[in-house]
């Protein structure tokens, strides 16, 4: 029995040219149907998926180092992105990922009341809005209590992150500064579709820049493994 674990490419409206890495059809030989069992889950718009990513044999917590955090400058977070190859507009579509998804207050509630040494709450936050993020999130209560990221949104896959971020209601500080800062603004109002600016398709840019990520740093020959049992080296 085959164990598969694909990168979900959602709503990828054109077929892609792969770079060396991953590949579509990269389990032809061991696995003859994998590809067409993710298909056949996923449904909706018709696109190749690559596959063929190996898992390490050593997982250590000093390596998350070079992964963006959540209080990170823009300037760090694009050298951190440079680094593994993607440019701005991969950072700002990738981020977009925030889509989908929540986080525990212990990751933003330090932007509700105790700010810095000027201000009690972090001034890019929507006026309108800091009250309902300080009844989720009460400087005394549950840190582990999750809040959606995509305000209003946060179980669909749009581009509704980015207008929560063009009206202050970003849930994390790094995400966001994807509206404060110059390089990245105008990724961000294309995706929101801001007239007079070319637009971006959410759907079909995060597909791209998921396959340039998945392509970053791939093991080949003997390094890594496929493993059978996710959880397990063997």
């Amino acid at each position: 029995m085959c164990i598969i674990v694909p990168f979900l490419l959602l709503a990828m409206a054109t077929n892609l040219a792969f770079g060396q890495g991953t590949r579509a059809g990269f389990y032809s030989r061991t696995c003859a149907r994998a590809e067409s069992i993710v298909q056949s889950t996923t449904g909706g718009v018709t696109w190749v998926v690559p596959t063929g990513r190996r898992d390490g044999r050593v997982s250590l917590a000093s390596d998350t180092s070079s992964l963006p955090g959540f209080t990170d400058s823009m300037e760090v977070q694009k050298q951190k992105f440079a680094a593994k190859g993607l440019n701005t507009q991969d950072l700002v579509t990738l981020v977009g990922g925030h889509t989908i998804g929540t986080s525990a207050c212990q990751f933003f509630r330090y932007r509700l009341n105790n700010f810095n040494s000027t201000t009690a709450a972090d001034p890019s936050i929507n006026s309108a809005f800091l009250p309902q993020l300080q009844s989720l999130c009460p400087a005394t209560g549950d840190a582990t209590k999750r809040v959606g990221l995509d305000n209003g949104s946060e179980d669909k896959f749009d581009a509704s992150f980015y207008t929560n971020l063009g009206n202050g209601r970003g849930i994390l500080e790094s995400d966001q500064k994807l509206w404060t800062d110059a390089s990245t603004k105008p990724f961000v109002q294309r995706f929101m579709g801001i007239r007079g600016l070319a637009g971006l398709s959410f759907n079909i840019e995060f597909g791209k820049s998921m396959v340039k990520m998945s392509n970053t740093g791939v093991k080949t020959g003997t390094n890594g493994e496929i493993r059978k049992v996710c959880s397990a080296i063997y």
